[in-house]
């Protein structure tokens, strides 16, 4: 019997200190060489996008992936790409960790909007704002001083 799943999720990191570096000229680079990361690991990739200082993600991950070692391994693979390559001058890394909501089949299309419409999205709402919403949805607790 083959093994069928739905397993997909909205994932959200930070450059380190949230320092605004991921400039939108080369964002798309950026998106395009992660997308490569997850199809190498047999993920299906519905939308990513950010702004300059975090990025959203909205994967299917194929159950031979976990998602912590997933999420390490994009952070690590476009860390050394971007300081090899030069994209963003600035960018001294991702922050530590990273924040990962488990979504419903039926919330695909909402949430590639929201992820779609980044930009605009975050001329209202700076990062900590929409942060602290995701979190408060999803009822994940947490504790003030490890937030940002």
């Amino acid at each position: 019997m083959a093994t069928y799943t739905q397993l997909m999720y909205h994932i959200v990191f930070s450059t380190k200190n949230r320092a605004k570096t991921l400039t939108k000229d080369n964002r798309k680079q950026l998106f395009e060489y992660s997308w490569g990361i997850l199809k190498n690991k047999k993920c299906h990739l519905y939308r990513m996008n950010g702004v300059e200082d975090h990025v959203h993600i909205l994967t299917h991950i194929h159950p031979s992936n976990s998602l912590s070692d997933l999420v390490r391994d994009i952070k690590v693979a476009t860390s050394l790409w971007i300081k090899e390559n030069k994209i963003f001058t600035d960018f001294e890394g991702w922050q530590e960790g990273y924040g990962a909501f488990s979504c419903s089949y039926k919330e695909k299309d909402r949430l590639i909007e929201y992820i779609k419409n980044q930009e605009t999205h975050h001329q209202k709402h700076n990062f900590e704002r929409e942060y602290r919403s995701l979190l408060g949805e999803y009822g994940i607790p947490f504790e003030e001083k490890y937030l940002f």
